[in-house]
């Protein structure tokens, strides 16, 4: 006689190597920019949620590789915007004003609305005490100094310090420059 229990049929519980193997998939996908981060944590929540390997395999039909030529369009794809990213900040950065690196000095050349400041931009959008810039060994240093607009390096904004050279886009609040050191 056989109990009602062995008589259902259950669904074998899916394996931690199966849902990890899915999750590195859906992981490469949004790293690769072929999902975004709302798709990425849906089809995650469902990949824990999933019964059945089909579950599982409907979550990544679109990202698994179908061969040589889907890699190679990926491929082309990425090197064209990458490209045009390129192209992009070459012509902003040739429009740019020159800002002309000082000679090294031991004082930092401070840079804002103050008329104290070494560097004086009076724009609306540069604080009084905007940020410095000094040599420290043998390279530039850019710091905020905690400006409401914020400053910017090649289209990104500084929170802290960073390294600056020659043919770098700085800006403050909305006044960019470009670095020479000529």
């Amino acid at each position: 006689m056989t109990s009602s229990f062995e008589s259902n049929t259950y669904p074998a519980r899916l394996s931690d190597a199966e849902r990890e193997r899915v999750l590195d998939v859906l992981r490469e996908g949004a790293a690769q920019g072929r999902l975004s981060h709302e798709t990425f944590v849906h089809r995650m929540e469902l990949a824990f949620a999933a019964r059945r390997t089909e579950e599982l395999d409907a979550l990544t039909a679109d990202l698994v590789d179908k061969g040589r030529w889907s890699r190679r369009l990926y491929s082309a794809v990425g090197k064209v915007s990458a490209f045009s990213v390129r192209l992009r900040r070459a012509w902003q950065a040739e429009k740019l004003p020159p800002l002309l690196l000082p000679e090294p000095g031991p004082h930092p050349l401070r840079i804002g609305r103050d008329p104290a400041n070494g560097l004086r931009l009076s724009h609306d959008t540069v604080s009084r005490l905007h940020a410095e810039l000094s040599h420290q060994g043998a390279v530039w240093i850019l710091r905020d100094l905690g400006s409401t607009n914020g400053t910017t390096v090649n289209g990104r904004r500084v929170t802290g310090s960073i390294v600056v050279g020659d043919g770098d886009m700085v800006g403050f609040g909305s006044v960019s420059y470009r670095l020479t050191a000529r």
